[in-house]
């Protein structure tokens, strides 16, 4: 079995894709943080004393997204054409969605994925002083396009 990710000498390097075509891709993840009903409350009404967590917690995903490559060792660094993170507010927890868009050779899930998971780790940072039981879970992959491989759609979104 031939490894992607392995050099002849059986370590590990990035892989070239210069000879793959430039298609437009975009990829979709989620996940969310539970907490406290009172701290989603308090998120709700703009009383975390860190400042408004949502707005925070939605930059800094986007940031992530973009430095996803200095995170992760074999992904390419990607000029992104798109990055959005999107909330749902349930009674105790915060349902994370993030969307990345590019054109190029390779795909973005990497990026959705580090989006979302920067996005939790924000809002557990900006809340920590009221709720450490905080519980950041089930970051995945929902959908993508574009490349070789074609669409993707979980299962369960169908």
């Amino acid at each position: 079995m031939n490894f992607t990710h392995f050099n002849e000498s059986g370590r590990a390097h990035m892989i070239e894709v210069s000879d793959k075509d430039d298609t437009k891709r975009i990829a979709i993840a989620r996940g969310h943080i539970k907490m406290k009903k009172e701290t989603v409350q308090k998120i709700r009404e703009g009383l975390i004393k860190k400042g408004d967590v949502l707005s925070v917690a939605q930059v800094g995903g986007i940031m992530a997204s973009k430095k996803t490559s200095d995170l992760i060792p074999m992904c390419h660094n990607i000029l992104l054409t798109g990055s959005d993170i999107r909330f749902s507010i349930a009674e105790d927890e915060i349902q994370i969605e993030s969307e990345v868009k590019t054109v190029g050779k390779t795909g973005v899930e990497m990026e959705a994925l580090v989006a979302v998971a920067a996005a939790a780790l924000t809002i557990y940072d900006m809340c920590k002083a009221i709720d450490k039981d905080m519980i950041i879970g089930d970051i995945y992959l929902v959908k993508k396009t574009g490349g070789k491989s074609g669409e993707y759609i979980k299962e369960e979104e169908r």
